[in-house]
């Protein structure tokens, strides 16, 4: 059964940090390119970060350039999202996905609420 399953989301001031995890199972984990998207209130889903299956690119949205950080640790199935300098306009639950590009098979967690708000 396949699974990604986030955490890490809460409340958090601006200019504060948070790290996101997505524990993934039941798929070979190494074998995906793995990225965050977010979602806000009448907001249309935006891919936030993108990395490689074998962690050799990553690419991010031009609205956290500078500010998050994916990374990923194959031994352990796990993709992290770093976020710091957030900024209210961050607020938003925070989904990770895995895609195969050979198979087109893609898979989503349910997602972790992010609230930066003073």
């Amino acid at each position: 059964q396949v699974q990604l399953v986030e955490s890490g989301g809460g409340l958090v001031q601006p200019g504060g940090s948070l790290r996101l995890s997505c524990a993934a199972s039941g798929f070979t984990f190494s074998s995906y390119a793995m990225s965050w998207y977010r979602q806000a209130p009448g907001k249309e889903r935006e891919r936030v970060a993108r990395m490689q299956s074998d962690g050799g690119s990553t690419n991010y949205a031009d609205s956290v350039k500078g500010r998050f950080t994916i990374s990923r640790d194959n031994a352990k199935n796990t993709v992290y999202l770093q976020m710091n300098s957030l900024k209210p306009e961050d607020t938003a639950v925070y989904h990770c996905n895995a895609h195969n590009y050979y198979n087109n098979y893609s898979y989503w967690g349910q997602g972790t609420q992010v609230t930066v708000s003073s």
